[in-house]
């Protein structure tokens, strides 16, 4: 993450907790990073800098004004005028890790083989939740290399459970072991 990225996302979320807005604009800036993933030419569009700059931000106004918390709206205007809008996904990334900071919120991602039923994501949530006494913001994934079990990855520290960690580490001593 670059340092404009965390400055910019910090600064929206410290601007939205004084108003007492930083869940919702977090979900609207998700929203809006949604929309820009879906229509990339859109933000093309907006990062051209042969269009003028008060064009761009018109468009972003036309298009999200009174659908977003006007903080938000001018926090895209400042990057767009900037020319850093490419960098929101980062931003982003910023303003989410002081939020579950502020809100003891962990994330953490699960892999597996299939995919995890709601009940148990659900199961494996929870816990989580009991073990770490935070609440946990869970993803699932799925990766077929990984055979069987579960690898997570929980605030930056993986653990691995899969059936193909186990297989490596039996390669390992097997080429290891002497005859």
């Amino acid at each position: 993450m670059t340092q404009f990225a965390k400055l910019y996302g910090g600064s929206l979320y410290d601007l939205a907790v004084e108003e007492g807005a930083d869940g919702a604009i977090l979900d609207q800036l998700e929203g809006c990073l949604a929309l820009l993933r879906d229509n990339p030419d859109y933000l093309k569009l907006l990062s051209t800098p042969s269009v003028p700059k008060k064009e761009r931000c018109g468009l972003l106004d036309q298009a999200l004004r009174g659908s977003v918390h006007q903080y938000l709206l001018n926090f895209l205007k400042i990057l767009c005028e900037r020319g850093q809008l490419r960098q929101l996904s980062q931003c982003a990334e910023a303003y989410r890790q002081k939020y579950n900071a502020a809100h003891g919120i962990v994330e953490a991602t699960a892999v597996s083989a299939v995919a995890l039923t709601d009940d148990q994501a659900l199961r494996l949530r929870q816990k989580l939740e009991a073990v770490t006494g935070k609440q946990i913001r869970l993803r699932c994934k799925v990766d077929p290399a990984v055979l069987g079990g579960i690898r997570l990855d929980i605030d930056g520290t993986e653990l691995d459970g899969t059936v193909r960690s186990r297989l490596d580490g039996l390669r390992s001593a097997i080429g290891a072991a002497t005859l």
